[in-house]
């Protein structure tokens, strides 16, 4: 077992491993900016290292600094959280080159997971479905063009070397694919480094489902069931749940099957998640692979009982999983929403500045995580997520009215957060039948719900 990790992120994530660890009797080893000197994983961390200034350039993207944190402080390991350099093939090279345990998988199928066009391509030509598109990156509009033509329109020009968002622009004729495609370019090559784009067919109304996988180095891969993704803003996730409303046990077999396919496929050990699209007519497509921890994995720990933190760092040891695949129940129903500090009202509109009061919900089956503490500021430097709001109840109406009794008794006073928004969402009807599709909330904001 590792003996001591350094946790190579920030917020409520630092502090979930740092959790972890430390029930798991492993020292820990925080890392921090100026502008987090004062977080409650600074404080709880057995030894705390300051690596720069708030840019994250300067502090958490900065390599050589984490891994002069780590030889200082003389870890083992090092995990990397989600976000900044989780999934950085050269990040976790650099920490083996070191001596370190990267906790996550390989740098190798880091960057097969990476290169969302090539992982496309390879899982195509082993019979994984994927959404019709272009065979490889399209270099020019015209190409293009030529791609869409095949594939039939509305298309998707999606970055190759990132996520989230960013690099995506759809396009429903050929005209706006000519204008649309150097703005996606330009943009995945300021995100990600990477200007390289590829072409996929558009579905109508999808669904988007994840499936959770968990690998170790000893040939077993398991799944633990799917979360629902579809409550999104700019393809950035608010809200999730597990199971689905969707899904029924033969789709979540089938889809649960293809994942643990895909993540053999490409000699994945750790935790992942193989991302898919799902059609009205219950046809599933594989998007792609998030080779890290995900921010809503805790809907699938309430309804699996699996600590899924803990599970990386056992396989990250050298363990075998503690649990197979026949162990794997999905019991009652959770939900999770994503309290960001943004304005709902303002667009969304990033809302940094002093939390004056803070009050957290409570009661049976209730977890928030979060790094927030009275008084504490929060920095215009990073992702604006600020606390997750998980339930756990035996049905998902029980689970919808437990979350909007949680949302009543949340506050947090002094910046603008998305609580009241979380709130009108949960008591509208479409997502209370749980018919809705990943445009639900283009739909919801549009009525002025």
């Amino acid at each position: 077992m590792l003996t001591k990790v350094l946790i190579a992120n920030r917020g409520e994530i630092a502090l979930r491993i740092l959790r972890a660890c430390r029930e798991m009797g492993i020292a820990t080893v925080a890392v921090y900016s100026d502008a987090d000197a004062r977080t409650p994983a600074v404080a709880l961390a057995d030894e705390a290292v300051h690596i720069g200034p708030p840019l994250s350039r300067k502090s958490y993207l900065n390599t050589e600094r984490i891994l002069e944190a780590a030889k200082e402080t003389a870890v083992d390991a090092v995990h990397p959280g989600y976000g900044f350099l989780s999934e950085n093939a050269a990040f976790a090279r650099a920490c083996e080159k070191a001596g370190l345990t990267f906790i996550g998988p390989s740098p190798e199928a880091i960057a097969m997971a990476g290169d969302k066009s090539t992982a496309r391509k390879t899982l195509a030509e082993l019979g994984v479905p994927v959404i019709p598109g272009s065979k490889g990156v399209v270099s020019s509009a015209e190409e293009a063009v030529a791609a869409a033509e095949a594939v039939g329109y509305p298309v998707i020009v999606k970055a190759s070397g990132g996520g989230g968002g960013r690099g995506m622009r759809i396009a429903r004729n050929a005209a706006e694919l000519a204008s649309v495609f150097s703005v996606a370019s330009a943009e995945a090559g300021a995100a990600f480094g990477n200007a390289a784009v590829y072409l996929e067919k558009y579905i109508q109304r999808p669904r988007h489902i994840e499936i959770q996988i968990l690998a170790d180095a000893h040939g077993h891969v398991i799944h633990l069931g799917e979360r629902e993704c579809s409550i999104q803003q700019r393809y950035q996730k608010l809200i999730e749940e597990s199971p689905s409303p969707l899904v029924d046990a033969d789709l979540r077999d089938r889809m649960g099957r293809t994942a643990v396919r895909v993540a053999r496929a490409i000699g994945y050990v750790n935790a992942g998640t193989m991302e898919f699209l799902v059609d009205a007519d219950r046809n599933y497509y594989f998007m792609e692979v998030n080779a890290r921890v995900q921010v809503e994995h805790p809907v699938t720990e309430m309804v699996t009982g699996v600590d899924i933190v803990a599970e990386q760092i056992r396989i990250a040891s050298g363990q075998a999983l503690s649990i197979r695949q026949e162990d794997v129940r999905l019991t009652g129903w959770s939900l999770e929403c994503r309290i960001n500090a943004a304005d709902p009202d303002q667009d969304f509109m990033p809302s940094p500045g002093e939390v004056d009061t803070l009050i957290l919900p409570g009661g049976p089956w209730v977890r928030v995580d979060t790094a927030l503490v009275p008084g504490c500021f929060v920095p215009p430097f990073y992702d604006s997520l600020v606390a997750k709001l998980v339930v756990w109840a035996p049905d998902r109406p029980a689970a919808i009215r437990r979350m909007a009794r949680a949302l009543s008794e949340f506050r947090i006073d002094g910046i603008a957060v998305t609580i009241p928004f979380h709130q009108r969402v949960v008591e509208d009807p479409e997502f209370r039948r749980g018919d809705y599709d990943t445009h639900f909330l283009k739909r919801f904001l549009q009525s002025g719900s």
